[in-house]
């Protein structure tokens, strides 16, 4: 098809789609940025969905003058596979990356109901018009619901490679999309009740805790662990949110006898985590083990203490036996889950068989055994025993070496409903293990992960008895399935869908299944009875039980509520009672805050002269003396009493009633009670009110204590001029009758102040004044005080209170306590905060004071600070995603900020020649200077060996040396927060190299075996070292023994390897190293080093490394801190 323009089917503009800035990220993702709207409370009401066939289909989209396209996103026609109607979206320039981005999108997402969501298989595609087989293809599974419409990839393909035309993506200026979309049809059904079908119900997603919620539904329903949980010891004065035992037997009892989802709340704040957290998605295997971790320390010294061992641990002997001399070294461990591989396995078998494999320590990599020196030997793991629940963590993540990535492991991987692990006359079992127990296995639950590397989601395939109904609980639903989607469905792999569009071929199309299980629960056979045992209420202490159903007592009246609502109002009756209590304290415009007077719910079909006899019971006040007043919301967006209501209008019915502004009759009624006073402060008959009187009400100002309060009110004739009531208003005021006053009249507040003067000869009508506006009053100031006090009249104190804010100044350094607060203006200039900031800290230079705005979702600062003057006022320091933060962090420079910002600061370890200590060098140079800058600074502030010794500056990361700066490199873009910067003096032998010699990189690492994978750890100080040609592995030990200054004991304990990409090849003292090595440039990443193998000793250097790790925002370890 020719591509055509259509219009976004819910017309979103740009400006209103959040997108994220991912340059990084390579896996499926959604079109949205920022944590995800916390879900609601809700009564549970959800879709059901029966599966019905499943459908796929092709759609292509020939986008023509695509390198001319000026706009940032474009939608393709829309498309339906089945019932369903789908468009692709991609921004031809990039979604804020470097890359051509392209999702999925449910192109009618705008006109379905609530609650609607559809699975979809699907692969994207740019097609190359030279060579199909170089088609750039990308596959991926997910769930389309409301919150997530599209689905995809942000990081598509690098726009470079796609506007090469050499490379036969875009061929005559025109791009070929093709969309692959597999569908199974769904039945919707508006409400779906979770108990009533499956006896069971889910748990609430907070954002991102789906992994969370599978793993709680897992240990849920092995009902040992449950009645453990309800046995550990709380008392009624307890918190949940302050004790996980509390917080994990409310949760347990709530999915035991509730009836609609449960929300997990509680929970992650007994574990202290913050909104933030809840939106931050964790690994289900590290949650595991921390939950573990702590419930097993909360339940020593308790009746349960144990229980976390004796339901989930285990414990495998690590062996070492020599093969030609009688020695053997074990080691036995404990474990609460294994962890197998899934490459290159084809079930859970073949991945115990791999765990056990015996390696073979010989020739280069024999086993120094303690009185017989290097021997060879067979290395490997056997099992002394298996817990009576046994959880599997299957390997589906790993890192890619040749990528440089983590990748997900998608490939078919089956696993059984009953696993023995006596087969093979117990080859997994060490001969230490009781031969006596049975290690048969029964299946219990299937954890699922669905997504890839970068996000996803979690749900669990539970058999709760053991028997043949299985569930899925995904978040809030519960469903039964059946054995084939618990198993078959979650091994992997590829799944073939037939064509089902008869215009186009009809090959099948092949998807990688991005759905598989990740986690398994097998419970022994022999210990089934004991661990599905029976849960009921004795096993819950009373004072849970009380509070639970107390809770649940209350919910079921909201509920009720609730359900009632439409038929009743809610009537907010304010006074002026509420007017003086609120104006100057907690309400400076307008007149009174709805939210705080009293209100009434009345059923709708009342009459309004009923209601008035309820007035009269709650306020005293005799009916025949009330007087109600509708408001108004006005379009400058005031909220004023509007008119009163007739005899006509009190003959209605309450529901009949709307306000002025709105549509909806009878949700919510806003009245004002007009009632007057006599002497003895008894409510009297109300005056008589005609179409020219006015109500007006009045604030009275204090300049000199700076104060606003609510003065009265009063009802005007319109042609009547305010002169006229100048004494009243002394009156009301406790003035003196011939008090000179000013009058304001209060306008509007948004989005900014408007107060102007009243004309006192003006009548009331000609100034435009209506019922419900205010005037606010002061006396007139007199000239010798009008200079000494900060707002003179009521224009400038209004001023002041829209635009004060407190703000709670900190220091980086403890970014969670307040120093001190200060009440500033949202309108003040950067100028003036850095000053009042400076006058609280006493720093004479306001410049010297650098400002970091706070994160409203992390609750920490920014990474970047505020540069000098960048940005206006306050309150853009203050703004975060739209929301208004009162925090700023501070530091006091030892510079101006502006002279700061010119000028690189590097913090380098200077490691001498000779001497063990190495020097922490802070270096501040202009950023246009360039390393050789730098080292120049570095000789005037250490001592050199000699003094003509010249030195190089490298980048040095995790032990390894990653680059050598050349001597005229800027240093403006030198990053010493995620490396180590080091300088070092250059050995004369490095400066004049032969034309074959070789300048090599030497690391220290030890290696591990774990699970039959080699794993390399590097240590220490790297180092270069020249190599000459000819030069033997014996020549180099001596050379790297007399640099390092080892003993001769110590080192011919050492190996020497060459390792590329992780993998050691050991080297013969005979070999010529020289040969070894490929000549690579000098100042690039070195993918071969000379490695030194010994046992981590403690460095001889002293010296602090400077931020050696590095910290990422993609993944942060899950933290239970109470």
């Amino acid at each position: 098809m020719t591509m055509m323009t259509p219009q976004p089917l819910d017309d979103d503009g740009d400006e209103e789609m959040l997108v994220p800035n991912s340059d990084s990220v390579e896996g499926p993702q959604p079109l949205v940025e920022g944590p995800l709207p916390m879900e609601e409370e809700n009564a549970g009401i959800l879709e059901n969905q029966v599966l019905g066939e499943l459908q796929a289909s092709r759609f292509s989209w020939t986008i023509e003058n695509f390198s001319r396209l000026n706009v940032k996103k474009l939608y393709s026609d829309v498309f339906a596979v089945g019932s369903y109607k789908w468009r692709v979206l991609i921004f031809p320039k990039g979604n804020n990356v470097n890359a051509l981005s392209m999702y999925l999108d449910a192109a009618d997402c705008a006109t379905l109901p609530y609650g609607w969501n559809r699975n979809a298989q699907f692969r994207l595609a740019i097609v190359n018009q030279m060579d199909n087989k170089l088609t750039m293809k990308k596959d991926s599974q997910h769930q389309f619901n409301q919150r997530e419409v599209d689905w995809g990839f942000t990081s598509f393909m690098p726009l470079s490679e796609l506007y090469d035309t050499n490379k036969g993506y875009l061929m005559n200026d025109t791009c070929i999309v093709e969309a692959d979309v597999a569908v199974r049809e769904v039945n919707d059904y508006w409400i779906y009740d979770s108990k009533k079908e499956t006896g069971f119900v889910g748990l609430k997603n907070q954002g991102a805790t789906c992994y969370m919620n599978s793993l709680l539904q897992t240990l849920y329903h092995i009902p040992y662990f449950r009645k453990a949980v309800y046995h550990m010891p709380t008392t009624e004065n307890d918190n949940p949110t302050g004790s996980i035992p509390l917080a994990l037997q409310s949760l347990f009892y709530k999915l035991q006898y509730h009836d609609t989802s449960v929300a997990t709340k509680e929970l992650t704040k007994s574990f202290g985590w913050d909104t933030y957290d809840s939106f931050m998605q964790h690994d289900v295997q590290e949650l595991n083990r921390v939950l573990s971790e702590k419930l097993e320390d909360k339940m020593k010294g308790t009746v349960v203490e144990g229980t976390i061992q004796k339901l989930f641990e285990g414990n495998h002997m690590n062996y070492i036996e020599c093969i030609n001399v009688d020695f053997k070294s074990t080691r036995k461990e404990s474990f609460y889950d294994l962890q197998l591989d899934v490459k290159g396995c084809k079930d859970v078998y073949a991945s115990f068989d791999k765990y056990v494999e015996v390696e073979r320590l010989e020739g280069d990599n024999k086993y120094h055994a303690e009185g017989h020196g290097m021997q060879d030997a067979k290395k490997g793991v056997l099992f002394i025993d298996f817990p009576p629940v046994l959880q599997l963590q299957l390997k589906r993540f790993e890192y890619d070496f040749m990528r440089d990535t983590m990748v997900k492991i998608n490939d078919r991987y089956e696993f059984p409903l009953e696993l023995d692990l006596d087969r093979d006359n117990g080859k997994y079992l060490s001969p230490d293990a009781d031969r006596s127990i049975r290690n048969l296995y029964i299946l219990h639950s299937v954890l699922v992960h669905s997504g890839g590397v970068q996000g996803g989601h979690y749900y669990a395939f539970i058999r709760p008895k053991l028997s043949d109904l299985w569930y899925k609980f995904d978040d809030e639903r519960v469903t039964k399935e059946d054995v084939e989607r618990a198993l078959e469905e979650q091994y992997g792999g590829e799944e073939e869908f037939p064509q089902t569009n008869p215009g186009y071929n009809n090959t099948p199309f092949k998807f990688t299944k991005c759905s598989n299980a990740y986690m398994l629960v097998y419970i022994r056979v022999s210990d089934k009875d004991k661990i599905i045992c029976d849960v009921d209420e004795k096993d819950i202490a009373e004072h849970l039980q009380i509070r639970l159903k107390k809770e649940q007592e209350e919910k079921e009246d909201k509920r009720r509520y609730k359900a009632q609502a439409h038929l009743y109002t809610i009537i907010k009756v304010a006074r002026d009672e509420d007017l003086k209590e609120q104006i100057g304290k907690d309400a400076y415009f307008d007149l009174v805050d709805h939210d705080k007077v009293r209100n009434f719910r009345i059923q709708k079909q009342m009459r309004f002269n009923i209601f008035k006899e309820e007035v009269a019971k709650e306020f005293g006040i005799p009916v025949q003396f009330q007087r109600f007043w509708m408001w108004a919301k006005r379009q400058n967006h005031t909220y004023r009493p509007n008119r009163p209501l007739t005899p006509q209008d009190e003959a209605q019915a309450v529901g009949s009633f709307r306000e002025i502004s709105s549509k909806v009759h009878g949700a919510e009624l806003k009245l004002f009670l007009e009632v007057e006073f006599g002497l003895d402060l008894q409510s009297i008959p109300l005056p008589e009110i005609t179409k020219d009187d006015i109500l007006l009400f009045f604030k009275l100002y204090d300049p000199e204590k700076e104060e606003l309060r609510y003065a009265g009110r009063l009802l005007v004739k319109g042609t009547a001029k305010p002169i006229e009531i100048l004494s009243k208003l002394n009156e009301m005021a406790g003035f003196a009758p011939d008090e000179e006053i000013e009058l304001f009249e209060e306008i509007k507040f948004e989005p900014s102040v408007m107060c102007e003067c009243l004309h006192k000869r003006a009548s009331f009508l000609s100034s435009q004044i209506e019922n419900g506006d205010i005037i606010c009053f002061q006396k007139r100031p007199s000239d010798k005080w009008k200079d000494k006090i900060r707002f003179p009249d009521v224009p400038s104190y209004l001023e002041y209170v829209k635009n004060r804010q407190v703000v709670h100044v900190r220091t980086l350094e403890r970014p969670r306590e307040d120093a001190f607060s200060l009440e500033l203006a949202k309108n003040h200039t950067y100028d003036d905060v850095v000053e009042k900031i400076a006058q609280q800290l006493g720093v004479e230079d306001p410049s010297k004071i650098r400002l970091t705005p706070h994160n409203c979702y992390s609750q920490q600062p920014k990474p970047n600070p505020i540069k000098y003057r960048s940005v206006d006022h306050l309150q853009d320091m203050l703004m975060h995603h739209n929301q208004i933060s009162d925090i700023l962090y501070y530091e006091v420079l030892d510079i101006p900020l502006p002279e700061l910002q010119c000028i690189k600061n590097l913090k380098v370890a200077f490691h001498h020649a000779t001497k063990d200590e190495a020097a922490v060098v802070n270096i501040r140079l202009p950023k246009q200077s360039t390393v050789g800058d730098v080292l120049n600074e570095i000789k005037k502030k250490v001592e050199l060996s000699q003094p003509n010794a010249e030195l190089r500056l490298l980048e040095v990361f995790c032990h390894k040396i990653y680059k050598i700066f050349p001597i005229l490199e800027k240093i403006e873009n030198i990053n010493d927060q995620y490396w180590t910067l080091r300088a070092e003096e250059i050995p004369e032998e490095e400066k004049n190299l032969g034309p074959n010699d070789h300048l090599i990189h030497v690391y220290h690492f030890t290696k591990e075996v774990s699970q039959n994978q080699v794993q390399v750890q590097n240590f220490g100080d790297p180092f270069l070292l020249v190599i000459h040609e000819g030069e033997t592995l014996a020549d180099v030990k001596l050379r790297i023994q007399k640099k390092l200054q080892v003993q001769d004991e110590e080192f011919s304990k050492w190996n020497f390897a060459l390792l590329s990409l992780g993998c050691p090849e050991y080297l013969e003292d005979s070999n010529v190293v020289s040969s070894r090595f490929q000549r690579i440039e000098v100042y690039g990443v070195w993918k071969q080093y000379l490695g030194l193998e010994h046992s981590v000793t403690t460095p001889k250097r002293a010296y602090t490394i400077v931020n050696q790790t590095r910290h990422t925002l993609d993944h942060q370890a899950v933290r239970i801190s109470n």
